[in-house]
């Protein structure tokens, strides 16, 4: 494993996100597999461990902490979340912290984040009558933080006008880089912007939620034929070692095989030349035309129909590549209340997208594009007859 000096501690440059935890059939955690996997971790050099209060519904905080509660608890750094972004009535962060603690089952966080400031939120984490900023400024007096930063999906101006404000209270700042998003999200200036003003990077979605991991074959050849012994997201993870003030990279990892990879690649720098530079960003802007979705789940939790809004838009940007039958597989079988024609345009969830993506449009795009495909309207039509004959 290689690392990063941060202070004074090395951090392993790759971290076990725990957004993504292997599911079991009925969707609760693999519990298991998740100690294996944190086994593995821990015996390969990740020292650093991320979860979040909202993640699996506020299990991920407690699986991880069982996860490594058999380790000295001087031998990881643990870092969770505030959710300010959150849209509620009230907001407590001393509730919130402390819950989380017990969850954890430790007595403080290496590392703790406001999570997602953003233009939503932003006035959230600075209003006065809540006192989040205050709060765990005096945690880290207290030494129940030891570490003070925030995340963020914001764009550039707000981002600045965080750092202005809050700037020197913050140690680092996490946000969603990739090669794709280099130029998509504004990611080359918020990196530069973070940079200039002296505050290390910690990155989240690297492989854009999976997308980076598979690639078509015109793509996947041309990568091949610069690095053979290298898979996609390998390339994705070489892209990222090749940016000095990028001090960790975190890997939503969901299964053991990904982590024995991720680790692999990290065994070692690697980062890319020239030539391999320009070639995987010619290839994001290839792939430019989609829906930039990283299925973080934000926008589920307040959908008045419950629809499972990154599936559909994953099959929404498929269907826009090949609109085919084949596209629309994942969602084809849904019931009629979960299908995108169900989204009533209420926008909650437009609101609340870190990547700001306006999900109602998308849907009814999405909803149109499918009329036009003869197979789907064949389906369709013998479910509706059988709906009839059974009725």
């Amino acid at each position: 494993m290689i690392y990063n000096e941060f202070q004074d501690i090395q951090l392993s440059r790759l971290g076990f996100g725990t957004m993504r935890l292997p599911l079991l059939e009925d969707g609760s955690i693999d519990e298991p597999q998740v100690y294996a996997m944190t086994d593995y971790a821990m015996e390969h050099g990740i020292n650093y461990f991320d979860t979040a209060y909202p993640y699996h519904g506020g299990n991920s905080e407690r699986v991880i902490g069982r996860a490594l509660k058999k380790y000295p608890r001087d031998s990881f750094y643990l870092a969770d979340k505030y959710p300010g972004h959150q849209v509620a009535e009230v907001y407590d962060p001393a509730a919130v912290f402390e819950e989380q603690l017990e969850k954890c089952g430790v007595d403080y966080f290496d590392f703790y984040l406001l999570h997602n400031v953003y233009e939503n939120s932003m006035d959230v984490y600075l209003d006065p009558q809540w006192g989040i900023l205050e709060y765990f400024k005096e945690q880290k007096k207290l030494g129940r933080i030891k570490h003070l930063g925030f995340s963020s999906h914001a764009r550039v101006d707000t981002l600045r006008q965080f750092l202005d404000i809050c700037g020197d209270d913050m140690e680092f700042c996490q946000i969603q880089l990739n090669y794709l998003d280099w130029t998509l999200q504004e990611a080359r200036e918020k990196y530069e912007l973070l940079t200039e003003r002296n505050i290390p990077v910690w990155v989240m979605e690297p492989i854009r939620g999976g997308k980076l991991a598979t690639l078509g074959e015109e793509a996947a050849a041309k990568l091949e034929a610069l690095r053979t012994d290298e898979a996609p997201v390998a390339w994705a993870l070489r892209f990222l070692q090749g940016l000095p003030n990028v001090k960790m990279v975190l890997s939503g990892m969901s299964n053991m095989e990904q982590m024995v990879d991720n680790i692999a690649t990290y065994e070692e720098e690697k980062s890319l030349n020239p030539q391999e530079l320009e070639a995987i960003l010619a290839i994001a802007d290839e792939m430019k035309d989609s829906v930039p979705c990283t299925a973080c789940r934000y926008c589920c939790d307040g959908c008045p129909m419950g629809l499972d809004i990154p599936t559909l838009l994953a099959a929404y940007n498929e269907i826009r590549i090949l609109p085919n039958v084949n596209a629309v597989m994942p969602i084809q079988f849904l019931p009629e209340d979960k299908k995108p024609s169900a989204c009533i345009g209420c926008g909650k969830c437009r609101k609340i997208c870190p990547q700001n993506i306006d999900i109602p449009q998308n849907l009814k795009n999405m909803v149109e594009i499918m009329k036009r495909i003869p197979q789907w309207l064949d389906i369709c039509k013998e479910r509706e007859e059988a709906a009839k004959r059974k009725a």
